[in-house]
């Protein structure tokens, strides 16, 4: 998890790119087994063959099977970071939604296995545990990115407090939409997150 606050620029060396793959493709696995069996009843070995890897191999990347599935958590949490970055000075919410639904159409493809897995969250408490604990990771990402942009050092409360809205809204709308629903539809997902963030905008009623 440490590596998602480092910020690099240009494209990763092609052995950083193929390890991403090779984790990527092991969440892929993890949930698509966790789904159909529950984690109770998935072996690391399970998951090991699935994604065509050896078990001692698969605990190099990650320290239990439940954090298997982390690859996929990080790739929204990524973008976001990314649209925080490049959100310019002054402009308002507006760009901000449009420019996190650009950076969500990288993980489009996973969008599926990826609200499979939050659906998961609620029932199976090791994963609940990998997906708080991905969102905590990303608020200090968060707020350095905004920070950044407005000219304040990291630790100002004012950006942290705006990091940990921006992040639990976020969360909020994934799971609300995740929980109602057993479909993928990137319509009805983006329709969520932009509710949420515009709650974020408002504030709180007076």
């Amino acid at each position: 998890m440490r590596d998602m606050a480092v910020h690099r620029t240009g494209r990763p060396p092609l052995t950083e790119r193929r390890k991403a793959a090779t984790r990527l493709e092991i969440a892929r696995e993890a949930v698509a087994l966790f789904t159909d069996r529950g984690v109770a009843a998935t072996s690391a070995d399970e998951i090991a063959a699935a994604a065509g890897i050896s078990v001692r191999t698969l605990w190099r990347y990650f320290p239990n099977k439940e954090s298997s599935v982390l690859p996929l958590l990080t790739g929204g949490i990524e973008a976001t970071a990314r649209a925080l970055r490049s959100w310019p000075a002054g402009s308002g919410m507006a760009a901000l939604l449009d420019d996190l639904v650009s950076q969500g159409q990288e993980t489009i493809t996973d969008l599926p296995a990826l609200l499979n897995l939050v659906r998961l969250t609620r029932t199976e408490a090791g994963l609940r545990a990998v997906w708080l604990q991905s969102h905590h990771d990303a608020e200090p990402v968060f707020a350095t990115a905004l920070a950044q942009r407005a000219g304040l050092p990291d630790d100002d409360p004012t950006v942290r407090i705006q990091a940990a809205m921006i992040n639990s809204a976020l969360r909020a709308a994934v799971e609300h939409y995740a929980f109602r629903t057993d479909t993928a539809n990137q319509e009805e997902l983006t329709a969520s997150v932009r509710m949420a963030m515009a709650t974020v905008a408002r504030g709180l009623p007076d």
